[in-house]
Protein backbone atom coordinates (compact mmCIF):
# COMPACT_ATOMS: atom_id res chain seq x y z
CA UNK A 1 0.00 0.00 0.00
CA UNK A 2 1.27 3.31 -0.70
CA UNK A 3 0.69 5.75 2.28
CA UNK A 4 1.08 9.41 2.10
CA UNK A 5 1.74 11.76 4.60
CA UNK A 6 2.81 15.50 4.95
CA UNK A 7 5.86 16.32 5.98
CA UNK A 8 6.27 19.45 7.51
CA UNK A 9 9.89 19.45 6.73
CA UNK A 10 9.56 19.60 3.54
CA UNK A 11 6.06 20.65 3.26
CA UNK A 12 5.12 18.24 0.95
CA UNK A 13 2.67 15.42 1.29
CA UNK A 14 5.38 12.21 0.73
CA UNK A 15 5.24 8.77 -0.01
CA UNK A 16 6.10 7.15 3.37
CA UNK A 17 8.52 4.29 3.60
CA UNK A 18 9.63 3.00 6.81
CA UNK A 19 13.67 2.74 6.95
CA UNK A 20 12.79 -1.01 7.98
CA UNK A 21 9.01 -2.22 7.85
CA UNK A 22 9.83 -4.51 10.54
CA UNK A 23 10.38 -2.30 12.93
CA UNK A 24 8.32 0.82 12.23
CA UNK A 25 8.72 3.78 14.62
CA UNK A 26 6.38 6.72 15.59
CA UNK A 27 6.79 9.05 18.20
CA UNK A 28 4.14 11.74 19.47
CA UNK A 29 4.36 14.32 22.45
CA UNK A 30 2.48 13.25 25.28
CA UNK A 31 1.06 15.71 28.08
CA UNK A 32 2.15 17.82 30.53
CA UNK A 33 0.01 15.66 33.70
CA UNK A 34 -0.07 18.69 35.80
CA UNK A 35 -4.28 19.02 35.19
CA UNK A 36 -7.00 17.64 33.32
CA UNK A 37 -6.66 17.30 29.44
CA UNK A 38 -9.23 19.62 28.00
CA UNK A 39 -10.92 18.18 24.34
CA UNK A 40 -8.55 19.91 22.68
CA UNK A 41 -5.70 18.15 24.24
CA UNK A 42 -7.65 14.97 22.88
CA UNK A 43 -7.04 15.91 19.02
CA UNK A 44 -2.87 14.39 18.62
CA UNK A 45 -3.77 11.08 20.75
CA UNK A 46 -7.04 10.74 18.59
CA UNK A 47 -4.87 11.62 14.94
CA UNK A 48 -2.11 9.77 15.98
CA UNK A 49 -4.28 7.04 17.09
CA UNK A 50 -5.70 6.33 13.76
CA UNK A 51 -1.88 7.03 12.23
CA UNK A 52 -1.07 3.75 14.18
CA UNK A 53 -3.77 1.86 13.27
CA UNK A 54 -3.34 2.46 9.59
CA UNK A 55 0.62 1.11 10.02
CA UNK A 56 -0.57 -1.83 11.77
CA UNK A 57 -3.05 -2.87 9.74
CA UNK A 58 -0.07 -2.28 6.79
CA UNK A 59 2.53 -3.39 8.78
CA UNK A 60 1.71 -5.81 11.08
CA UNK A 61 0.73 -5.25 14.69
CA UNK A 62 4.01 -6.50 16.13
CA UNK A 63 6.09 -4.33 13.69
CA UNK A 64 5.02 -0.77 14.65
CA UNK A 65 6.17 0.75 18.09
CA UNK A 66 4.44 3.71 19.28
CA UNK A 67 5.86 5.57 21.93
CA UNK A 68 4.05 8.63 23.68
CA UNK A 69 5.43 10.11 26.42
CA UNK A 70 4.32 11.37 29.72
CA UNK A 71 5.82 15.13 30.69
CA UNK A 72 6.41 14.88 34.67
CA UNK A 73 8.68 17.19 35.37
CA UNK A 74 7.51 21.08 34.16
CA UNK A 75 7.35 24.35 36.37
CA UNK A 76 3.45 24.22 36.65
CA UNK A 77 3.63 20.46 37.90
CA UNK A 78 6.62 22.07 40.60
CA UNK A 79 4.29 25.02 41.57
CA UNK A 80 0.90 22.51 42.00
CA UNK A 81 3.37 20.30 44.59
CA UNK A 82 4.46 23.09 46.46
CA UNK A 83 1.08 24.28 46.82
CA UNK A 84 -0.10 21.01 48.23
CA UNK A 85 3.40 20.46 50.18
CA UNK A 86 3.03 17.28 48.05
CA UNK A 87 6.07 15.26 46.22
CA UNK A 88 5.79 15.86 42.80
CA UNK A 89 4.85 12.40 42.01
CA UNK A 90 1.24 12.69 43.96
CA UNK A 91 0.25 15.10 41.18
CA UNK A 92 1.62 13.51 38.47
CA UNK A 93 0.26 10.31 39.02
CA UNK A 94 -2.91 11.52 39.64
CA UNK A 95 -3.19 13.44 36.05
CA UNK A 96 -1.47 10.69 34.16
CA UNK A 97 -3.96 8.21 35.32
CA UNK A 98 -6.86 10.68 34.38
CA UNK A 99 -5.28 10.88 30.96
CA UNK A 100 -5.17 7.34 30.43
CA UNK A 101 -9.09 7.35 31.48
CA UNK A 102 -10.01 9.90 28.93
CA UNK A 103 -8.04 8.66 25.81
CA UNK A 104 -9.30 5.50 26.96
CA UNK A 105 -12.76 6.46 26.67
CA UNK A 106 -12.15 7.85 23.20
CA UNK A 107 -11.30 4.71 21.89
CA UNK A 108 -7.36 5.12 21.79
CA UNK A 109 -5.44 2.37 21.71
CA UNK A 110 -2.46 2.01 24.39
CA UNK A 111 0.92 2.69 22.48
CA UNK A 112 3.32 0.36 22.70
CA UNK A 113 5.84 2.46 25.03
CA UNK A 114 4.72 5.07 27.42
CA UNK A 115 8.00 6.71 28.67
CA UNK A 116 7.93 9.13 31.46
CA UNK A 117 10.73 12.35 31.96
CA UNK A 118 11.00 11.41 35.35
CA UNK A 119 12.72 7.75 34.19
CA UNK A 120 15.07 9.04 31.47
CA UNK A 121 17.49 11.90 33.72
CA UNK A 122 20.31 9.86 33.11
CA UNK A 123 19.71 9.96 29.31
CA UNK A 124 18.84 13.73 29.23
CA UNK A 125 22.28 14.47 31.46
CA UNK A 126 24.43 12.30 28.61
CA UNK A 127 22.86 13.78 26.32
CA UNK A 128 23.30 17.34 27.57
CA UNK A 129 27.24 16.71 28.40
CA UNK A 130 27.79 15.23 25.08
CA UNK A 131 26.37 18.97 23.94
CA UNK A 132 29.01 20.74 26.31
CA UNK A 133 31.73 18.09 24.81
CA UNK A 134 31.37 19.27 21.32
CA UNK A 135 30.99 22.88 21.61
CA UNK A 136 27.12 23.55 21.16
CA UNK A 137 26.59 23.87 24.63
CA UNK A 138 27.29 26.02 27.23
CA UNK A 139 27.08 26.11 31.12
CA UNK A 140 25.79 29.43 33.19
CA UNK A 141 24.89 30.28 36.57
CA UNK A 142 21.19 29.80 35.62
CA UNK A 143 21.95 26.61 34.12
CA UNK A 144 23.35 24.87 30.61
CA UNK A 145 22.09 26.26 27.27
CA UNK A 146 22.18 25.66 23.92
CA UNK A 147 24.19 27.89 21.64
CA UNK A 148 22.17 28.31 18.52
CA UNK A 149 24.33 30.29 16.50
CA UNK A 150 26.06 26.38 16.06
CA UNK A 151 23.53 24.90 14.36
CA UNK A 152 23.65 25.74 11.16
CA UNK A 153 20.21 24.80 9.74
CA UNK A 154 18.19 26.10 12.81
CA UNK A 155 14.65 27.06 12.07
CA UNK A 156 14.55 24.32 9.05
CA UNK A 157 11.36 22.89 10.45
CA UNK A 158 9.43 26.35 11.86
CA UNK A 159 11.18 28.45 8.78
CA UNK A 160 12.63 30.88 11.42
CA UNK A 161 15.52 32.49 11.36
CA UNK A 162 17.67 33.09 14.86
CA UNK A 163 18.07 36.91 13.84
CA UNK A 164 14.59 37.28 13.91
CA UNK A 165 14.34 35.52 17.85
CA UNK A 166 16.76 38.16 19.32
CA UNK A 167 13.85 40.70 19.54
CA UNK A 168 11.88 38.26 21.80
CA UNK A 169 12.04 39.11 25.69
CA UNK A 170 14.02 37.46 27.68
CA UNK A 171 13.07 34.93 30.94
CA UNK A 172 13.88 36.97 33.96
CA UNK A 173 15.79 33.43 35.24
CA UNK A 174 17.65 32.87 31.80
CA UNK A 175 19.21 36.79 31.81
CA UNK A 176 22.57 35.15 31.79
CA UNK A 177 22.42 33.01 28.63
CA UNK A 178 24.83 34.75 25.92
CA UNK A 179 21.68 34.91 23.28
CA UNK A 180 17.87 35.53 23.95
CA UNK A 181 17.12 32.59 20.91
CA UNK A 182 19.61 30.16 22.85
CA UNK A 183 17.16 27.59 24.91
CA UNK A 184 17.55 25.37 28.54
CA UNK A 185 18.74 22.31 28.20
CA UNK A 186 19.16 22.16 32.59
CA UNK A 187 18.11 24.54 34.92
CA UNK A 188 20.46 25.57 37.95
CA UNK A 189 18.88 23.95 40.99
CA UNK A 190 16.21 25.98 43.21
CA UNK A 191 15.84 25.53 47.27
CA UNK A 192 12.76 23.74 47.50
CA UNK A 193 12.39 21.78 43.83
CA UNK A 194 13.54 18.28 43.07
CA UNK A 195 16.91 18.13 41.45
CA UNK A 196 18.97 15.56 39.98
CA UNK A 197 22.93 15.37 39.96
CA UNK A 198 24.96 16.10 37.31
CA UNK A 199 28.62 17.34 36.41
CA UNK A 200 27.56 20.23 35.40
CA UNK A 201 25.50 21.16 38.70
CA UNK A 202 22.46 20.09 40.52
CA UNK A 203 19.33 20.87 38.97
CA UNK A 204 16.47 19.55 36.44
CA UNK A 205 16.21 19.25 32.79
CA UNK A 206 14.53 22.16 30.11
CA UNK A 207 11.64 20.47 28.69
CA UNK A 208 12.87 19.73 24.74
CA UNK A 209 15.75 18.01 26.01
CA UNK A 210 13.05 15.04 27.87
CA UNK A 211 11.90 14.01 24.41
CA UNK A 212 14.98 13.70 22.65
CA UNK A 213 16.79 11.47 25.26
CA UNK A 214 13.15 9.48 25.46
CA UNK A 215 13.34 9.05 22.10
CA UNK A 216 16.93 8.00 21.52
CA UNK A 217 16.22 5.58 24.93
CA UNK A 218 13.12 3.66 23.42
CA UNK A 219 13.34 3.90 19.63
CA UNK A 220 16.95 4.87 18.92
CA UNK A 221 17.28 7.58 16.15
CA UNK A 222 16.18 8.55 13.45
CA UNK A 223 12.64 7.47 13.56
CA UNK A 224 10.23 7.08 11.07
CA UNK A 225 7.41 9.49 12.24
CA UNK A 226 7.55 12.37 14.92
CA UNK A 227 4.00 13.40 15.69
CA UNK A 228 2.39 16.37 17.84
CA UNK A 229 0.12 19.40 17.77
CA UNK A 230 1.14 22.25 15.29
CA UNK A 231 1.79 24.99 18.50
CA UNK A 232 4.70 22.17 18.92
CA UNK A 233 6.55 23.39 15.82
CA UNK A 234 8.39 26.06 17.74
CA UNK A 235 9.83 25.68 19.80
CA UNK A 236 9.79 22.15 20.94
CA UNK A 237 10.22 20.49 17.99
CA UNK A 238 12.66 22.78 16.57
CA UNK A 239 14.92 22.51 19.52
CA UNK A 240 15.10 18.80 19.53
CA UNK A 241 15.87 18.53 16.08
CA UNK A 242 18.63 20.94 16.91
CA UNK A 243 19.88 19.54 20.12
CA UNK A 244 19.46 15.73 18.80
CA UNK A 245 21.12 16.21 15.78
CA UNK A 246 23.75 18.37 16.67
CA UNK A 247 24.88 15.54 19.47
CA UNK A 248 24.72 12.54 17.15
CA UNK A 249 24.95 13.91 13.76
CA UNK A 250 22.11 12.36 12.02
CA UNK A 251 17.97 13.57 11.63
CA UNK A 252 16.11 12.80 14.18
CA UNK A 253 13.33 11.18 12.53
CA UNK A 254 12.37 11.65 8.61
CA UNK A 255 8.67 12.53 8.92
CA UNK A 256 7.38 15.27 10.83
CA UNK A 257 3.52 15.47 11.42
CA UNK A 258 1.56 18.31 12.96
CA UNK A 259 -2.19 18.47 13.70
CA UNK A 260 -4.04 21.99 13.54
CA UNK A 261 -5.52 23.35 16.90
CA UNK A 262 -9.19 23.11 17.92
CA UNK A 263 -11.24 25.66 18.49
CA UNK A 264 -13.77 26.91 20.28
CA UNK A 265 -15.62 29.92 19.30
CA UNK A 266 -12.45 30.16 16.93
CA UNK A 267 -10.03 31.05 19.38
CA UNK A 268 -7.31 28.62 20.25
CA UNK A 269 -8.46 26.24 23.19
CA UNK A 270 -6.07 27.36 26.11
CA UNK A 271 -6.40 26.57 29.78
CA UNK A 272 -4.74 29.94 30.33
CA UNK A 273 -8.27 31.76 28.20
CA UNK A 274 -10.62 29.72 30.00
CA UNK A 275 -12.28 28.68 27.00
CA UNK A 276 -12.07 25.02 27.59
CA UNK A 277 -14.01 21.96 28.23
CA UNK A 278 -12.04 18.92 29.32
CA UNK A 279 -13.87 15.31 27.90
CA UNK A 280 -14.55 13.80 31.56
CA UNK A 281 -16.77 16.82 31.49
CA UNK A 282 -18.83 16.47 27.86
CA UNK A 283 -19.06 12.53 29.21
CA UNK A 284 -20.80 12.92 32.32
CA UNK A 285 -23.03 15.62 30.34
CA UNK A 286 -24.15 12.41 28.40
CA UNK A 287 -21.96 12.49 25.20
CA UNK A 288 -20.15 9.24 24.86
CA UNK A 289 -17.02 8.71 23.80
CA UNK A 290 -17.37 7.99 19.81
CA UNK A 291 -19.36 10.37 19.76
CA UNK A 292 -16.11 12.97 20.92
CA UNK A 293 -13.73 10.86 18.74
CA UNK A 294 -15.79 11.19 15.44
CA UNK A 295 -16.22 14.81 15.93
CA UNK A 296 -12.21 15.09 16.27
CA UNK A 297 -11.93 13.32 13.17
CA UNK A 298 -14.61 14.97 11.21
CA UNK A 299 -12.34 17.13 9.59
CA UNK A 300 -8.86 16.94 7.84
CA UNK A 301 -6.15 16.28 10.88
CA UNK A 302 -4.53 19.36 9.46
CA UNK A 303 -6.90 21.91 9.52
CA UNK A 304 -8.05 23.61 12.20
CA UNK A 305 -11.19 22.21 13.87
CA UNK A 306 -14.16 24.70 15.44
CA UNK A 307 -15.57 22.99 18.53
CA UNK A 308 -19.10 22.94 19.47
CA UNK A 309 -22.52 21.17 20.52
CA UNK A 310 -23.77 21.37 16.89
CA UNK A 311 -20.62 19.72 15.96
CA UNK A 312 -21.02 16.75 18.19
CA UNK A 313 -24.76 16.75 17.57
CA UNK A 314 -23.70 15.52 13.95
CA UNK A 315 -21.63 13.32 14.84
CA UNK A 316 -24.08 11.75 17.22
CA UNK A 317 -25.96 11.73 14.37
CA UNK A 318 -23.97 10.13 11.77
CA UNK A 319 -22.95 7.24 14.44
CA UNK A 320 -26.88 6.59 15.35
CA UNK A 321 -26.93 6.13 11.35
CA UNK A 322 -24.09 3.18 11.30
CA UNK A 323 -24.95 1.43 14.68
CA UNK A 324 -28.61 1.23 13.27
CA UNK A 325 -26.95 -0.74 10.36
CA UNK A 326 -25.81 -3.14 12.49
CA UNK A 327 -28.64 -2.84 14.70
CA UNK A 328 -30.73 -4.05 11.61
CA UNK A 329 -28.15 -6.71 10.46
CA UNK A 330 -27.47 -7.80 14.49
CA UNK A 331 -28.46 -11.47 13.89
CA UNK A 332 -26.31 -11.82 10.76
CA UNK A 333 -23.10 -13.61 11.10
CA UNK A 334 -20.55 -11.28 8.92
CA UNK A 335 -17.81 -12.50 6.47
CA UNK A 336 -15.59 -10.84 4.26
CA UNK A 337 -14.17 -8.90 7.30
CA UNK A 338 -11.49 -6.87 5.22
CA UNK A 339 -12.03 -3.04 5.04
CA UNK A 340 -12.73 -1.80 1.41
CA UNK A 341 -9.76 -0.88 -0.68
CA UNK A 342 -11.42 2.38 -1.37
CA UNK A 343 -11.63 3.45 3.00
CA UNK A 344 -8.21 2.08 3.01
CA UNK A 345 -7.19 4.48 0.40
CA UNK A 346 -8.71 7.60 2.21
CA UNK A 347 -6.95 7.22 5.29
CA UNK A 348 -3.45 6.00 3.22
CA UNK A 349 -4.10 9.54 1.62
CA UNK A 350 -2.19 11.39 4.34
CA UNK A 351 -5.11 10.35 7.04
CA UNK A 352 -8.23 11.87 5.04
CA UNK A 353 -10.52 10.95 7.88
CA UNK A 354 -13.55 13.34 6.15
CA UNK A 355 -12.99 10.97 3.26
CA UNK A 356 -12.90 7.62 4.95
CA UNK A 357 -15.91 8.68 6.73
CA UNK A 358 -18.08 9.16 3.43
CA UNK A 359 -16.73 5.80 2.64
CA UNK A 360 -18.39 4.57 6.06
CA UNK A 361 -21.71 5.85 5.51
CA UNK A 362 -21.50 4.62 1.75
CA UNK A 363 -20.77 1.07 3.82
CA UNK A 364 -23.91 2.08 6.02
CA UNK A 365 -26.01 2.58 3.34
CA UNK A 366 -24.93 -0.92 1.52
CA UNK A 367 -26.00 -2.36 4.90
CA UNK A 368 -29.17 -1.12 4.90
CA UNK A 369 -30.09 -1.72 0.91
CA UNK A 370 -28.63 -5.85 1.26
CA UNK A 371 -31.25 -8.11 0.97
CA UNK A 372 -29.69 -11.39 0.42
CA UNK A 373 -28.18 -13.77 3.23
CA UNK A 374 -24.93 -12.91 1.44
CA UNK A 375 -25.07 -9.70 0.97
CA UNK A 376 -25.91 -8.53 4.53
CA UNK A 377 -23.15 -10.61 5.71
CA UNK A 378 -20.70 -9.15 3.55
CA UNK A 379 -21.57 -5.47 3.83
CA UNK A 380 -22.09 -5.97 7.63
CA UNK A 381 -17.94 -7.35 7.47
CA UNK A 382 -16.98 -4.71 5.65
CA UNK A 383 -18.33 -1.89 7.74
CA UNK A 384 -17.14 -3.56 10.73
CA UNK A 385 -13.55 -4.00 9.62
CA UNK A 386 -13.39 -0.08 8.19
CA UNK A 387 -14.83 0.94 11.53
CA UNK A 388 -12.27 -0.73 13.37
CA UNK A 389 -9.45 1.26 11.49
CA UNK A 390 -11.48 4.34 12.44
CA UNK A 391 -12.11 3.22 16.32
CA UNK A 392 -15.85 3.32 16.07
CA UNK A 393 -18.69 1.26 16.43
CA UNK A 394 -16.73 -0.62 19.31
CA UNK A 395 -19.88 -0.69 20.92
CA UNK A 396 -22.89 -3.48 21.17
CA UNK A 397 -25.62 -1.32 19.21
CA UNK A 398 -28.71 -1.81 21.39
CA UNK A 399 -26.49 -0.60 24.32
CA UNK A 400 -25.00 2.29 21.86
CA UNK A 401 -28.61 3.80 21.51
CA UNK A 402 -29.47 2.78 25.51
CA UNK A 403 -26.55 4.53 26.86
CA UNK A 404 -27.74 7.69 24.09
CA UNK A 405 -30.68 8.02 25.98
CA UNK A 406 -29.43 7.99 29.45
CA UNK A 407 -31.56 7.34 32.63
CA UNK A 408 -34.55 7.42 30.07
CA UNK A 409 -33.55 4.31 28.41
CA UNK A 410 -34.83 2.01 31.45
CA UNK A 411 -38.59 4.30 30.77
CA UNK A 412 -38.49 3.80 26.70
CA UNK A 413 -37.84 -0.18 27.29
CA UNK A 414 -40.92 0.04 29.54
CA UNK A 415 -43.05 1.32 26.61
CA UNK A 416 -41.41 -0.99 23.77
CA UNK A 417 -42.08 -4.00 26.62
CA UNK A 418 -45.73 -2.59 26.46
CA UNK A 419 -46.29 -2.04 23.13
CA UNK A 420 -44.77 -5.49 22.53
CA UNK A 421 -48.06 -6.74 24.74
CA UNK A 422 -50.71 -4.34 22.78
CA UNK A 423 -49.67 -5.73 19.72
CA UNK A 424 -49.48 -9.55 21.05
CA UNK A 425 -52.94 -8.61 22.50
CA UNK A 426 -54.18 -7.11 18.93
CA UNK A 427 -55.12 -3.93 20.90
CA UNK A 428 -53.75 -2.22 17.77
CA UNK A 429 -55.01 1.50 19.19
CA UNK A 430 -52.64 1.26 22.51
CA UNK A 431 -50.04 -0.44 20.10
CA UNK A 432 -50.38 2.73 17.81
CA UNK A 433 -50.77 4.92 21.04
CA UNK A 434 -47.65 3.79 22.60
CA UNK A 435 -45.90 4.27 19.32
CA UNK A 436 -46.25 7.91 18.56
CA UNK A 437 -45.38 8.29 22.15
CA UNK A 438 -42.00 7.01 21.55
CA UNK A 439 -41.84 8.89 18.74
CA UNK A 440 -42.35 12.19 20.21
CA UNK A 441 -39.52 10.79 22.74
CA UNK A 442 -37.18 10.59 19.17
CA UNK A 443 -37.44 7.08 19.70
CA UNK A 444 -37.71 4.49 16.33
CA UNK A 445 -39.23 0.75 17.22
CA UNK A 446 -37.96 -1.80 15.07
CA UNK A 447 -40.01 -4.91 14.94
CA UNK A 448 -38.71 -8.42 13.30
CA UNK A 449 -39.19 -11.95 13.91
CA UNK A 450 -36.83 -12.25 17.84
CA UNK A 451 -38.61 -9.87 19.07
CA UNK A 452 -38.59 -5.35 18.88
CA UNK A 453 -35.29 -3.56 19.33
CA UNK A 454 -34.84 0.45 19.32
CA UNK A 455 -33.30 3.17 18.28
CA UNK A 456 -32.91 6.83 18.25
CA UNK A 457 -34.93 8.06 15.18
CA UNK A 458 -32.78 9.42 12.57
Amino acid sequence: MNIQLTNTLTRRKEPFVPADPKRVTLYVCGPTVYNYAHIGNMRPPVVFDVLFRLLRHTYGDDAVIYARNYTDIDDRIIAQAVEKNVPIGAITEQFERAYEEDTGALGVLKPTLTPRATQNVDGMIALIQKLIDNGKAYLVGSGVYFDVRKSDDYGKLSRRNPDDLTTESRIEAESDKNDPADFALWKTAKPGEPSWDAPFGAGRPGWHIECSAMIEAELGSPIDIHGGGIDLIFPHHENEIAQSESAHGHPLARVWMHNGFLTMDAAKMSKSLGNIITPRELLEQGWQGETLRWALLSAHYKAPLDWSEDLMRQAQASLDRLYGALLRLKDVDAIDNEAPQAFIDALADDLNTPAAIAELSALATAANIAKKPIEQAQAKGQLQAAAKLLGVLQNDPEHWFRASFGDAAAEIDQLVAARVTARTAKNYAESDRLRDELAARGVEVMDGATGSTWRRKG
